[in-house]
């Protein structure tokens, strides 16, 4: 997302807690500042009230957490069950940040494992979800290219 956040010190402290945005806008325009996907969410979450950023940060937690409980259940990261949740996450994305597509979503997916940052937020939700996440996106890009 974008540190285009037009919210006060307290709200980004309430929704945000200990994340900074700010900290971290610089490294993500190096890496995708070029973009029509940078420039897609650069434009959307300008207009995002506090309420839109309670929104999308209340769906992205339903999702992580459902994804947490099917890893938990034993479904496997490849299985129907965990695909339909990766897919329910790139549309997520798609509706609040940039169209995501299945390779963006694939390279979400490994960044979620290779960048510590992302793995720990996954993985205090529950060990091993970033890896599990990862798995079920690659997953759900296959299925639908298929």
């Amino acid at each position: 997302m974008s540190a285009n956040i037009k919210l006060t010190t307290e709200e980004r402290a309430e929704l945000f807690g200990g994340f900074d945005p700010d900290a971290h806008a610089a490294e993500a325009e190096r890496r995708w500042g070029g973009t029509d996907a940078w420039a897609d969410a650069q434009r959307r979450s300008a207009s995002y009230t506090k309420e839109d950023w309670k929104r999308f940060l209340a769906e992205a937690g339903t999702i992580s957490t459902r994804m947490a409980d099917a890893m938990r259940s034993g479904a496997p990261a490849d299985g129907d069950l965990a695909m339909d949740l990766a897919e329910e996450h790139r549309a997520h994305i798609s509706r609040w940040c940039y169209e995501c597509t299945y390779e963006i979503h694939r390279g979400l997916g490994d960044l979620y494992v290779t960048d510590p940052r992302f793995t720990s937020a996954f993985d205090d939700t529950a060990p091993g979800l970033a890896a599990y996440f990862r798995t079920a996106i690659t997953a759900n890009a296959l299925r639908h290219e298929a």
